[in-house]
């Protein structure tokens, strides 16, 4: 069950790899593809490839910061739970969702349980979509945003952390889909 003072698993490699600040430098266009990967979806036990909707689906990437199975950013908490009691809005509008956290994949099991994820949530221990998709780092984990991808895998809306403006609004993702 999550709580706000067990720190263990906290400082861990993954921690001193993203620990000193980076600022997002996202060069993506509009327009422009977006880095492929492939991750392992913990929800459904999956291997989940990018590419794979292309053609198919626009998807909503909904980088996230989850520092471990314990710890939850507190500008994120609450907009995965929002992401997660708002999944079949998206999934109705014929658009996925993917989650991608820093948490392993014994994290991500956890994680999953514990909040009943219905969307996707791949987990990217190496962080190296974050780094792809240049969201920048501070203090332990990768920064949150949120990239929405038409059918074709082009960048149609991206958000990036700011600390005015911390994740996009469900409000926002959804008009951005309307448009599609």
């Amino acid at each position: 069950m999550l709580t706000s003072t067990d720190f263990s698993g906290l400082f861990n490699e993954r921690f001193l790899q993203n620990f000193l600040p980076i600022p997002a430098t996202n060069s993506l266009q509009l327009g422009q593809l977006t880095p492929q990967f492939q991750l392992p979806d913990i929800t459904s036990g999956s291997l989940i490839k990018l590419s794979d909707y292309r053609d198919k689906q626009p998807v909503i990437l909904a980088l996230t910061r989850i520092f471990t199975e314990k710890q939850y950013c507190p500008f994120c908490f609450p907009h995965i739970k929002a992401l997660n009691e708002n999944y079949e809005q998206f999934k109705h509008r014929g658009v996925e969702v993917l989650m991608i956290s820093s948490t392993d994949e014994r994290q991500s099991q956890i994680v999953v349980k514990d909040l009943n994820l219905k969307m996707p949530l791949l987990s990217d221990p190496s962080c190296q979509v974050f780094r792809n998709y240049e969201v920048g780092q501070a203090l332990g984990a990768p920064l949150p945003a949120q990239f929405i991808l038409d059918k074709q895998g082009k960048l149609i809306y991206k958000h990036l952390f700011s600390f005015l403006d911390h994740n996009a609004s469900i409000e926002t993702l959804l008009s951005y889909i309307e448009k599609i």
